[in-house]
């Protein structure tokens, strides 16, 4: 039985990793695709500065990492089983939405993946609603924040500089984007990678290797490291939705965007509360393009965005439940 308990823990560990990786390429768009449109880096340059910043940001901080290890089940009903049919819930949507180039959050999946499977183990009663609740309000009202900062940001941009001519203008912002877009990058750092920080220390505290919820280093280590090659394994197909389907952006737009969105995710990640990067630097988007005009927006792309964000918790909740279903009675509860 410890054997099986062993290997159990072990299946999880690589699933989680193997969800960070994912998670890397699939919102590699998230800290890259503005600039990357704006053509103040190269698709190959903006990748490698983010998959660097990504591991840097990844190891500064667990508060997001607690607050998913605790704040989503009560600890009594996690089980390895659990972890792992949660994370694959989460990983089977991420690949789900990365194929048709949809920027959906990862946070929602591995959420709804992790709710679904202890539902499926313990029921309803077994979900921390207090935490949920927290959580998803959370990842509500984030977007709407970035959406108003990045209307705001571009309408202080244009009145500070409306009697620049937009080459110069162009010029000078398509350097400061690089330093807005690795501070996007090293946001989505502290952001993502806590997320399988915390399902593996989750894990560990289940098998009785951890007595208490503290994320070990290896851990850290680890998890930065699967974002990070995730990231330089890039994720084009949402790239193009966010940064070049969307809203057609300069160089002036996307700093707005990426320094709007960073702050957000910056402040949320210091107080432990995770937010979508996805949501976040997309709703940037959208405030950036309502600034300009209604039609500079793309509201079928937009339209089938909103769509992926909305059915995402319930979709990988789905599998995370039919994982559970399915596997446990070869794998154990």
């Amino acid at each position: 039985m410890p054997d099986a308990m062993l290997v159990m823990l072990v299946a999880v560990i690589v699933a989680a990793l193997a969800f960070d990786y994912i998670n890397g390429f699939h919102d590699t768009a998230n800290a890259i695709a503005t600039c990357v449109s704006t053509r103040a880096l190269t698709v190959r340059s903006a990748i490698f500065m983010a998959a660097g910043l990504n591991f840097v940001g990844a190891m500064i901080s667990t508060k997001v990492a607690a607050t998913i290890g605790k704040g989503i089940v009560d600890a009594n009903n996690i089980t390895q089983m659990v972890v792992l049919a949660g994370v694959l819930g989460a990983i089977v949507w991420n690949l789900i939405t990365w194929y048709y180039g949809l920027p959906s959050s990862s946070s929602h999946a591995i959420i709804g993946g992790l709710a679904g499977s202890v539902v499926a183990h313990a029921g309803m009663s077994a979900l921390h609603w207090a935490g949920l609740k927290k959580i998803v309000t959370v990842l509500l009202v984030s977007p709407v924040v970035g959406a108003f900062f990045g209307f705001l940001f571009m309408i202080i941009m244009m009145w500070t500089f409306r009697n620049k001519a937009p080459y110069t203008l162009n010029k000078v912002f398509r350097k400061l984007q690089i330093l807005s877009a690795a501070v996007m990058a090293f946001s989505h750092g502290t952001a993502d990678a806590q997320k399988s920080m915390g399902v593996i220390t989750m894990a560990l505290v289940s098998y009785g290797t951890l007595s208490s919820f503290e994320v070990p280093t290896w851990v850290k280590i680890a998890c930065a490291v699967a974002m990070a090659l995730g990231t330089a394994a890039g994720g084009w197909r949402i790239i193009k939705t966010v940064g070049h389907d969307f809203v057609k952006l300069q160089p002036v737009h996307g700093f707005c965007v990426e320094t709007a969105s960073a702050g957000v995710i910056l402040g949320a990640s210091a107080m432990g509360l995770p937010t979508s990067t996805t949501h976040v630097i997309t709703s940037a988007i959208l405030g950036v393009g309502l600034s300009k005009r209604m039609s500079a927006v793309n509201w079928t792309v937009a339209y089938r965005i909103v769509a992926a964000w909305i059915i995402t918790i319930p979709a990988s909740a789905g599998v995370g439940f039919l994982s559970y279903t399915v596997l446990s009675p070869f794998l154990g509860r």
